[in-house]
């Protein structure tokens, strides 16, 4: 039961018949379990729920409504297994799927780490850039795959997707200041080594052949390139709205925005201005297909959530016995 979350709120006390007054009123919420005066920091009562995935935002916005996450505190957690007949009952209540539930502030959450600009973030960038310098240096498609899976940026990618839909510019900025900063920094790095590479023999000016049948596609960027870029960002999004994190391999190794930056670093110090042109381009085209395809993916998922509540949820149909059973549900 993957389409359930647990949560934990601390309510202060003069508040808390009227949070369960909205957890009684949600059709996705169950088990529903209060401690009197067990919290302390910050002092209230312990409310505890499971809620269907589609139901999570109408608690959250009931909770936040209240000043829940104001004067006390509001958790989520993923729930692995649920062995309940009433949490079947409340999944089959709310509307829609879990699947196409997009949690804003579970995402928002998620999005804010792809923004942070820290050590780890520009050292996996940094190493990323790297392999794939060494990958156009030796014409390696294994290299590229790896650089491409190592890099960290699609974070950045989704919170400029998600703060253009939610109207939050500050996380625009924070993910763009991430992307230039680390792309120049992971840039900067790749091409002082590469000189050093040069200076010490290790790499000649002519190590960047003319013709690379393996790996030109990093730095000849073509409508192919703004093809896939597009389908990775509106498959990236949706992954980490659905809560299907292993569908981000797939987008990280579609794109060639991190080969495309080692690339230049490489071509930069070999002074190969045709590929440093054409690695440029190949990053930009990447960067703004993703950000449009998925602006575009968040924008008709909350498009297609409205018209789902607004019809009243998931399609019934009626079973073998007669029975209105929920499409989907066994």
């Amino acid at each position: 039961m993957s389409d359930v979350l647990h949560l934990r709120a601390i309510v202060p006390p003069d508040r808390t018949d009227t949070v369960l007054k909205a957890l009684g009123d949600c059709a996705g919420a169950t088990n529903v379990v209060v401690f009197p005066g067990a919290a302390r920091s910050p002092q209230g009562d312990l409310v505890n729920s499971d809620v269907a995935r589609e139901s999570v935002n109408e608690v959250l916005d009931a909770l936040r409504a209240l000043g829940v996450d104001r004067d006390g505190s509001i958790a989520l957690e993923k729930i692995d297994l649920s062995l309940s007949e009433t949490a079947e009952e409340a999944m089959e209540r709310a509307p829609g799927y879990g699947d196409d539930a997009v949690v804003w502030e579970q995402l928002d959450n998620q999005v804010a780490e792809g923004t942070a600009l820290s050590f780890s973030f520009i050292a996996f960038l940094a190493f990323a850039t790297q392999l794939a310098g060494i990958a156009a240096l030796i014409d390696s498609p294994v290299l590229v795959v790896g650089a491409m899976v190592l890099g960290p940026e699609f974070g950045a990618v989704a919170a400029i997707c998600y703060g253009i839909v939610r109207g939050r510019p500050w996380h625009i900025v924070q993910a763009l200041r991430a992307l230039a900063v680390g792309f120049a920094v992971a840039i900067l790095i790749t091409y002082v080594c590469a000189l050093v590479s040069r200076w010490t023999g290790v790499i000649e000016l002519d190590r960047l052949p003319t013709d690379r049948p393996l790996t030109a596609f990093i730095y000849s960027p073509d409508r192919w390139s703004f093809i896939v870029a597009l389908l990775a960002g509106a498959a990236g999004v949706l992954s980490l709205t659905a809560g299907k994190s292993s569908a981000l391999v797939g987008v990280f190794i579609s794109v060639t925005t991190v080969p495309a930056a080692g690339n230049f670093a490489v071509a930069a110090a070999l002074r190969h201005g045709s590929e440093i042109r054409g690695s440029a381009l190949q990053l930009g085209v990447n960067i703004v297909g993703m950000v449009i395809a998925g602006t575009a993916t968040l924008l008709v998922q909350r498009a297609v959530w409205a018209i789902i509540l607004r019809r009243g949820g998931r399609p019934r149909i009626a079973g073998a016995d007669g029975r209105t059973t929920l499409r989907g549900r066994t």
